[in-house]
């Protein structure tokens, strides 16, 4: 099965960037829609980016739309969350997950409270303060 392991979390002040990888093993990646999903402090898990695994369509919860990027390198059986403008609010644990199949499922995570996804990371912890 699939195993993802993200990393790049750390402590950012208001206003700085990171990058965040999601490094999956086993089957090859390009099956497999790819979320990313935060679990904020006090507030359950939501899913805040996806992107499909067909054309590459990237959806985006208002609250990320314009400061975080989502993307994929299927060769290198990897994804990414690129991070800018960071708020004290993005402060969470943020999860990689994956689905087999195409984007819709995804797409409904985002716009409702459901985290229906196949494959899930352990996270990696994002603070921003200053």
């Amino acid at each position: 099965q699939l195993h993802l392991v993200e990393s790049g979390g750390g402590l950012v002040q208001p206003g700085g960037s990171l990058r965040l990888s999601c490094a999956a093993s086993g089957p090859k990646l390009d099956y497999y829609t790819i979320g990313w999903f935060r679990q904020r402090p006090g507030k359950p898990r939501e899913a805040i980016s996806c992107i499909g695994n067909s054309y590459g369509e990237t959806l985006y919860e208002d609250s990320v739309k314009g400061r975080f990027t989502i993307s994929r390198d299927d060769a290198k059986k990897t994804a990414y969350l690129q991070m800018d403008r960071l708020k004290t609010e993005d402060t969470a644990v943020y999860y990689c997950a994956a689905l087999f199949g195409a984007l819709h499922t995804c797409y409904h995570n985002i716009y409702s409270t459901d985290t229906t996804m196949d494959y899930w990371g352990t996270g990696t912890q994002v603070t921003v303060s200053s």
